[in-house]
């Protein structure tokens, strides 16, 4: 007999098995021998008690030996000579899209802009130490997307989108930890996913698919209605009847490209703001009404939202345990971001405090129609830069200072590699967004006592939440409708919000590449082929 039941851990108990049994034999009135075996399903925190707990979800075989399923495995093709389908980006969207491809018999050809993900490395210390921007390697472009150097938070609430155990499973089989399988809230670790990228790219380059780095599409080639190819950046043309555009929210060279053909593109709602960071050990205290953290207890996290003015206000990538790192794309900006080694232990905690703009917030940017929204970004950025003087420093302002309107003399210790310049926010950011802000933030204090203190610091500008546009597709055919073959996918299209909804969003796009390629005319060689990375 199978049993499910769900117990309330200590968090001293937590990797005490026999602990676990006793209690499990208690809640079914059972003497512990009968227990056979034991399977954690899920595994979360509540903290709304006096003192935490982890409640964990059991399945519990009782007077019988288990019969486990084994765990899946990718299933390897050969897809060297299979029909080519095109990728553009090698993020979350395009890495699971490549591996579904192959699952379906189909040869991924991925062109992505940026660099390997040890290449890449290089690059991104090079703008940590020296504010130096390169602007197809960063923390947004480059093998593994903006997830790899951006913590790796695995939780979607896009649950109808795709199937997220598959997901969770083919990152388990590719060097994640288990735990993921069971976290309510799973994590991987900024200095752990790239390890897990490059194990990926090494199974779709086994089975045969192709990966070429530095290869940045520059235009499309069609014929009548229909993609025929890309051209690309190094004078290249690469034929292919699909193409999945999976380039990420931060790819403005692609939105312009959609501009110039005269191609549909709609504008739609994002939101932008500032990073808020405090130490961490204030926030275990806010949120586990204790001090010091108890044993096991990760470094607690937050989610705030507040209404003001019919527009959302909220926290958005909180990284408990983590560090703000420096996220432009182009030199002239600024862009803050955030995210968390695997153990979580920084001692500061930082989320970005963001307010929903809708296209009817940017008037003053109408001339600019559907790319109003990214106008709108890009002056934003540009005018953090300015008051943080260059180099990637960061303009910011205490928390209390910031609510209250008054400027800071000084500022607090803080995570951001590339410093901070005391600053009048309200001379970067808006007057409707600053209120808006302030308002939020006055009232989080409320809700969460002892989250508004000068302790605390806000960095600006928080502004690559989602894209500032949306690529139309069908709905059932994922196709762009005025380009067969072209299927807009993930993050920069509009259809995700982070790795696990862009991976399922990637799969999804493949599944419909598979469709598309089964009813349409015998393929093209995806050649001559680009250079090599």
């Amino acid at each position: 007999m199978i049993q499910e039941t769900e117990i309330a851990i200590r968090p001293e108990w937590l990797h005490d098995d026999a602990h676990h049994r006793r209690l499990i034999a208690d809640a079914f009135g059972l003497d512990p021998s009968r227990i056979t075996h034991v399977e954690v399903r899920r595994r979360s925190v509540d903290a709304r008690r006096r003192r935490p707990r982890f409640v964990m979800t059991f399945a519990v075989w009782i007077d019988e030996m288990p019969r486990l399923e084994p765990r899946p495995e990718f299933a390897r093709r050969d897809v060297t000579a299979a029909p080519p389908a095109l990728i553009a980006g090698f993020g979350p969207a395009g890495m699971f899209a490549a591996l579904r491809l192959v699952a379906l018999g189909i040869k991924p050809v991925v062109l992505e802009r940026g660099k390997d993900v040890r290449a890449r490395r290089r690059d991104v210390a090079v703008l940590n130490r020296e504010g130096l921007v390169d602007p197809d390697s960063n923390y947004c472009f480059g093998e593994g997307g903006a997830g790899t150097f951006s913590d790796g938070k695995l939780y979607t609430r896009s649950k109808k989108r795709g199937d997220v155990r598959r997901v969770l499973d083919l990152l388990v089989q590719h060097g994640a930890s288990a735990d993921i399988l069971v976290d309510a809230h799973p994590h991987i670790g900024t200095n752990k996913l790239p390890r897990i990228v490059e194990a990926i790219r090494n199974t779709v380059l086994a089975c045969g698919g192709e990966i070429h780095f530095g290869t940045k599409i520059t235009g499309f080639v069609r014929e009548g209605d229909a993609l025929a190819g890309v051209r690309t950046a190094g004078g290249d043309t690469i034929r292919g009847r699909s193409l999945i555009l999976a380039t990420g929210h931060s790819a403005r060279d692609v939105f312009a490209l959609f501009r110039r053909d005269a191609l549909a593109i709609e504008a739609k709602s994002l939101a932008m703001g500032v990073r808020v960071e405090h130490p961490q050990s204030l926030v275990d205290r806010i949120q586990y009404r204790c001090a010091p953290r108890p044993e096991n207890l990760p470094a607690a996290a937050y989610s705030v939202v507040q209404r003001v003015d019919d527009r959302g206000v909220y926290s958005f990538c909180m990284c408990p345990g983590g560090i703000i790192c420096p996220a432009a794309t182009a030199e002239g900006e600024i862009v803050v971001n955030g995210w968390s080694p695997s153990k979580r232990d920084s001692p500061f905690a930082n989320a970005g405090i963001v307010v929903e703009i809708r296209p009817e917030d940017l008037a003053s940017f109408a001339s600019e129609g559907v790319f109003a929204a990214l106008a709108f970004q890009q002056r934003l950025e540009q005018a953090a830069c300015a008051a943080g003087g260059g180099r990637q420093v960061a303009p910011a302002q205490r928390l209390v200072d910031f609510v209250d309107g008054r400027a800071s003399g000084s500022l607090p210790p803080c995570s951001y590699v590339r410093g901070l310049e005391p600053a009048d926010l309200a001379e970067v950011v808006p007057a409707a967004m600053h209120r808006r802000l302030r308002e939020a933030l006055r009232a989080f204090g409320h809700t969460m006592r002892g989250y508004l203190t000068n302790e605390a610091v806000v960095v600006g500008v928080e502004s690559r939440t989602s894209s500032p546009v949306r690529i139309p597709r069908d709905a059932e055919t994922l196709m762009h409708p005025q380009v067969r073959g072209l299927f807009p996918c993930g993050e920069g299209a509009g259809y995700a919000g982070g790795i696990m909804s862009a991976a399922m969003d990637g799969e999804r796009c493949a599944d419909a590449v598979g469709r598309f390629l089964a009813t349409a005319v015998p393929a093209t060689p995806a050649s001559p082929r680009p250079r090599a990375g």
